[in-house]
């Protein structure tokens, strides 16, 4: 497909996809075919950007954003130069909840690389993720109350200006902007002097209202948060601007769309019918449902419901069970593994560990121990912990503790948004995606044995295709 042409005719247009994720880059080029749109390129790096934090401590949860462009820029550096001059939108979509700050006037600075223009981050601060830590529920009782359907929570954007503002307040003085990471991008590409963020991006901060599509700056000033830090807001599926440069051989005033959600762009990627459940496995874990065209979520949030209304596309929402605990806990279970066969003086690579652990639990169709492995929490009950539990001499193999790992994570999102729920909102198949579910087949024999559904997989969930996807259709 790469490179093709219409016979008699001109190539055809390209749409660009982006995805900044919590571990890795993706970057998609699609165009259009017979059956619709097609992907012809894509191309993957890990950005290995995450970094300690000096304020925070062990708390924190922050990535170096150099290394993120730096994984952006690889990226798109491998991609074919004849299709990426060809590109007439480009889509970005990214890890929600988090912030990062920036001078408006020094975000960046452009120079020339071997592909052409590109951008490199100047007075920009570290990415605070989703994942941080350091906004306790102590801390976070002690906040206004939002006017919003969604509870605040930490890792979510305005209580992490908070915290700085009650614990660091010189380090909000040497910034005037702020964003998601995505929506960094998006502003450095089209050289806008106020950041421009989507309803989808805004609803992850907190302190948002849906229906009116406002911040809620009146109770924001009231307690001396700086509200100037805060972007405008625009619909997902609109254009933010054009690029102002050839970047990486990307024609100059390319339209670039508003930031998207990750989560929002993988479903939009693979939801098929309103009959469809969406269960995402990758870093973190979701389990969702398209809502009735009309719906409107309850004006105050029920903050011990494990059930959150996130805002879709076209003023839709999806009912969402967002778990904190995903691809994450294998991983954290993986290092623990290769942290003790270190301290007993022996080396394997953890890839290495992954693929046996896997093999050794698919040698065990069933275990009796019982393991809930919310090792992160969960934004609803952020003080529960994981344990395990009917433990016998007989399953404490690698291979019994690894299938009750992988049970306990559907369990987890089965309890979260139950299969009797479910079934009351029609829904008729799950399809399964997510890259820890696409490499993990004892994850999905769990899946087939606790939801009695039949099961979709499609290719390992792209946010960057879904964001293309998105400006194709708005084109």
């Amino acid at each position: 497909m790469a490179g093709s042409e219409v016979a008699g005719g001109p190539a055809p247009a390209c749409v660009l996809g982006i995805d900044l994720g919590t571990t890795s880059v993706k970057a998609a080029l699609l165009v259009r075919g017979k059956q619709g749109q097609v992907v012809a390129e894509s191309c993957s790096r890990e950005t290995q950007a995450h970094t300690s934090s000096l304020e925070a401590g062990p708390q924190g949860m922050e990535q170096n954003v150099q290394k993120i462009i730096k994984a952006l820029n690889e990226c798109l550096a491998a991609l074919p130069q004849q299709q990426l001059q060809r590109v007439s939108h480009i889509g970005i979509s990214g890890q929600m909840h988090g912030i990062v700050f920036w001078k408006k006037d020094k975000g960046c600075k452009w120079t020339e690389c071997d592909t052409g223009p590109t951008f490199e981050p100047e007075e920009v601060s570290h990415l605070i993720t989703w994942q941080d830590g350091r906004c306790s529920p102590t801390f976070l009782s002690s906040l206004p109350l939002p006017q919003s359907h969604i509870s605040l929570a930490t890792g979510f954007g305005c209580a992490t200006v908070y915290w700085y503002l009650k614990k660091s307040p010189d380090f909000l003085k040497s910034y005037d902007a702020a964003g998601t990471i995505h929506d960094y991008v998006v502003a450095m590409l089209c050289d806008l002097k106020k950041p421009l963020m989507s309803v989808q991006n805004a609803a992850s901060w907190g302190y948002f209202n849906c229906t009116s599509k406002s911040w809620n700056t009146d109770i924001l000033k009231k307690s001396g948060f700086p509200v100037d830090l805060l972007p405008e807001v625009g619909d997902p599926g609109s254009i933010a601007g054009n690029t102002i440069c050839a970047w990486h051989g990307i024609p100059k005033g390319t339209k670039v769309g508003i930031a998207l959600g990750d989560f929002q762009c993988s479903v939009y990627f693979c939801l098929a019918e309103r009959t469809d459940a969406v269960l995402n496995i990758s870093t973190s874990a979701q389990l969702t449902v398209s809502m009735p065209s009309g719906f409107q979520p309850p004006e105050t949030p029920d903050s011990s419901s494990a059930v959150t209304y996130f805002p879709y596309f076209d003023g839709d929402y999806l009912a969402v069970a967002a778990s904190l605990n995903g691809g994450n806990v294998l991983a954290t279970f993986v290092d623990m593994v290769a942290r003790w066969t270190e301290e007993l003086g022996l080396q394997v690579e953890k890839s290495a560990i992954y693929t046996k652990i896997i093999e050794a639990a698919l040698a065990h169709n069933n275990t009796k121990l019982s393991i809930h492995p919310t090792i992160f929490g969960e934004r609803h009950i952020p003080g529960q912990l994981a344990s395990v539990t009917n433990i016998a001499v007989s399953d404490l193999t690698l291979g019994h503790v690894t299938r009750a790992l992988c049970r306990g994570i559907i369990e987890n999102l089965s309890s979260m948004l139950p299969v009797q729920h479910l079934m009351e909102m029609g829904v008729r198949r799950i399809l399964g995606s997510g890259s820890a579910l696409a490499r993990n087949e004892v994850l999905r024999q769990e899946l087939a044995r606790i939801f009695p559904f039949p099961v979709v997989y499609g290719k390992d969930v792209d946010a960057a295709v879904g964001a293309a996807m998105v400006m194709f259709h708005r084109k």
